[in-house]
């Protein structure tokens, strides 16, 4: 499994809705947060391996109401 952080940009008053949907719909999330500045939520998700982040990001999140914009975050390594 890897980690990705995609950072999500609402329309305006949406924000609960889409962390809702996400939290619901979305298996891969396992954290949501509300976040301060130019995007609205932080949703952690893990993929398997093979996965295309593309794909996931575009045909998964990016089509759920309410969503305005993503900029997504690969990592590398985890440090404790």
């Amino acid at each position: 499994m890897k980690p990705i952080f995609v950072m999500i940009k609402c329309e305006l008053g949406k924000a609960y809705d889409v962390a809702d949907s996400l939290v619901q719909q979305i298996e891969q999330a396992s954290e949501v947060y509300s976040t301060s500045g130019d995007y609205d939520l932080l949703v952690k998700c893990y993929l398997d391996s093979d996965a295309d982040v593309g794909r996931f990001v575009t045909e998964r999140l990016q089509t759920l109401p309410g969503i305005k914009d993503t900029f997504t975050l690969i990592t590398f390594k985890a440090f404790a």
